[in-house]
């Protein structure tokens, strides 16, 4: 009984996640943006994101299969697109469904949570190092497009914070490697944290393993950073895409800075970044000479991918609990 009432408060979960996110979505503008395109043209945008989310679920398996030999590649690739599902309809900056992560290899492969954890973790790294090279490159190109004007201080000051983000993902791995660990050092260093406290003592665990796999497979981890730049790398092919679709034709660094503002919007505390992802296509193709219009059905076509794939992860995610 106890098991049954938990798997329905996941899916009410579930469901009250997708119902909140929908009923804000300009569901009928979508619709009419998406009724523009040609068959085929839809068919190469569901393709093109399924490619890159096995691209994406690759670097997850190279890591978790090094020591893990029965674990599979297509379980995993339908676990990745439901954490996306779940992370894009929750509040927060695109992050919530690595628990799901931890969960599905802990029970379906009986790995230890400490193991899980240190998988995950090294997942994270390596797609944050990748994005946050991504961010540098798109503020670059925002800077390069004319996008924002800026003082020289406030210049300087977005430098410092930019080189800080860049560094942090490759020093926490040499760290790790090296036997440190930076991260579970960092919230020891909080007051009101018991320094024998069972949740940071896990963390430590975890940081272990992940360093004792930096040491034992350093040909993986770079395979696995090869795999992450080539995802990175596909963001920015999918955006250009779909910009050409809607008759949208951007240099290079006109592409970047589209795509670094549509990014840096969802990191703002609403699912999905309802509203300030349409917005912001809006004010920087705008920038570029495009009417509201046209940077809006853009915006509505990448929204509505967004939503169709989210929603089947979702889906996944309420079959993986059913079961």
């Amino acid at each position: 009984m106890r098991k049954t009432i938990l798997r329905l408060l996941w899916i009410v979960l579930l469901a009250a996640l997708l119902y909140f996110a929908l009923r804000k979505a300009p569901l009928t503008e979508i619709w009419d943006s998406i009724r523009q395109l040609q068959l085929w043209q839809i068919g190469f945008i569901i393709v093109l994101n399924a490619i890159f989310y096995m691209i994406a679920t690759l670097r997850w398996w190279i890591i978790v299969e090094a020591e893990n030999k029965h674990v599979m590649f297509w379980p995993l690739f339908l676990v990745r697109v439901a954490v996306f599902g779940i992370s894009y309809f929750t509040l927060g900056p695109q992050v919530g469904g690595e628990a799901l992560q931890i969960l599905v290899l802990r029970q379906k492969y009986k790995l230890s949570y400490t193991h899980a954890t240190a998988a995950v973790l090294m997942d994270k790294l390596l797609e944050f190092m990748v994005d946050f090279y991504l961010i540098a490159i798109g503020l670059t190109a925002v800077l390069r497009a004319g996008v924002l004007i800026e003082n020289g201080d406030q210049f300087a000051g977005s430098l410092i914070v930019l080189f800080l983000l860049i560094a942090w993902p490759p020093l926490h791995l040499f760290l790790l490697y090296k036997g440190r660990h930076p991260l579970s050092g960092l919230v020891r260093t909080i007051p009101f944290i018991r320094k024998d406290a069972r949740p940071l003592r896990f963390l430590r665990a975890a940081e272990h393993l992940a360093g004792k796999f930096c040491q034992r497979h350093p040909r993986r981890l770079l395979t696995a950073l090869g795999v992450s730049l080539v995802a990175g790398a596909g963001f920015l092919v999918d955006y250009a895409v779909m910009a050409s679709f809607v008759n949208i034709h951007l240099s290079f660094w006109k592409t970047v800075a589209g795509w670094m503002s549509g990014w840096m919007s969802l990191l703002m505390p609403l699912p999905g970044g309802l509203g300030a992802f349409e917005a912001s296509q809006v004010f920087v193709l705008e920038k570029f000479g495009y009417t509201a219009a046209v940077a809006l059905s853009l915006a509505l076509l990448i929204r509505g991918r967004d939503i169709f794939i989210g929603s089947v992860g979702l889906l996944l995610a309420g079959r993986g609990v059913t079961k």
